[in-house]
């Protein structure tokens, strides 16, 4: 068992690092940010053709890293311009568009073939009991920590986070205390797109990296979030690391293995599900 949670600790890292960007978007912009993942593949094949040119390929991560934030900044602009006072509803129903949209334009440069992703550093690695830790894994969890850190410290202890959290409740009186709403905002996006891009990059090596399926990392990383509620960054960190084992427990069952990618489903209808009962039952009272 020890063995099989060392091992998930790579597709871990990577839903619980996706996972906080959701959750970072949604607590300083009120966006739920459903092309967050895409966002991130598109980076990664950039990184990925840059790569197959001869580029270097830590370069081209970088590369790739850029190309996500920018295009994740842009979306945020889209937001704070023509967007900033329509509801969660409305704005988070544009991400599903773009979503689509950059997946199109995806599909159109890279074409739907799985590329060769190189690992991440492949000469480091680090022996835990029978199992070696890449650099991909290590990467991925202090990643994770690192990110942890600074969005709860960044929240509770700016100016600057206190202002977004009021954003992201209240943009009107937010703007008309003085806040640079729009300039925050594409900031945060910025910020989310990089991490959705370095998250996409640390996986795609492990799993079938077709374009499609990177993009659909946004099921597991919706489901991280949602069972954190999409604000709280600890939980949906374990969630994220939880849903990782029990797919890759399923994998090693012969009779479920075929069916291990609907975890994050099935962990998105449960958390639905409970949180309807839950106002049921609050209504009931």
């Amino acid at each position: 068992m020890l063995n099989t949670a060392i091992a998930s600790l790579t597709s871990g890292g990577a839903y619980a690092l996706l996972g906080v960007g959701l959750v970072l978007t949604y607590r300083m912009t009120g966006v739920l940010n459903f092309a967050h993942a895409v966002v991130g593949a598109f980076g990664t094949y950039t990184a990925i053709v840059a790569f197959e040119v001869g580029v270097p390929y830590g370069l081209a991560m970088v590369a790739g890293i850029v190309v996500a934030a920018s295009v994740s900044a842009g979306i945020g602009l889209v937001m704070a311009r023509w967007f900033a006072e329509a509801t969660t509803i409305v704005r988070s129903t544009v991400t599903i568009a773009v979503f689509l949209g950059v997946l199109v334009v995806g599909f159109r440069l890279f074409g739907d073939t799985p590329r060769v992703v190189p690992a991440i550093l492949p000469g480091v690695r680090v022996e835990v009991a029978t199992v070696t830790l890449t650099a991909s894994t290590l990467v991925a969890v202090g990643g994770v920590v690192v990110l942890a850190a600074a969005v709860a410290w960044f929240l509770a202890k700016t100016r600057t986070g206190i202002i977004l959290r009021a954003v992201s409740e209240r943009p009107t009186t937010a703007r008309l205390l003085g806040a640079p709403l729009q300039t925050l905002v594409v900031a945060v996006w910025a910020v989310s797109g990089a991490v959705a891009g370095a998250a996409v990059a640390i996986i795609a090596p492990t799993r079938t990296n077709d374009y499609a399926s990177l993009a659909i990392l946004i099921l597991p990383a919706l489901a991280a979030a949602l069972l954190g509620g999409f604000r709280r960054v600890g939980v949906t960190i374990l969630a994220g690391f939880g849903i990782a084992l029990v797919e890759l427990l399923g994998a090693r069952v012969p009779a479920v293995a075929q069916y291990r990618t609907v975890v994050p489903f099935v962990v998105i209808l449960g958390a639905l599900l409970w949180m309807q009962r839950k106002e049921v039952w609050d209504e009931a009272r």
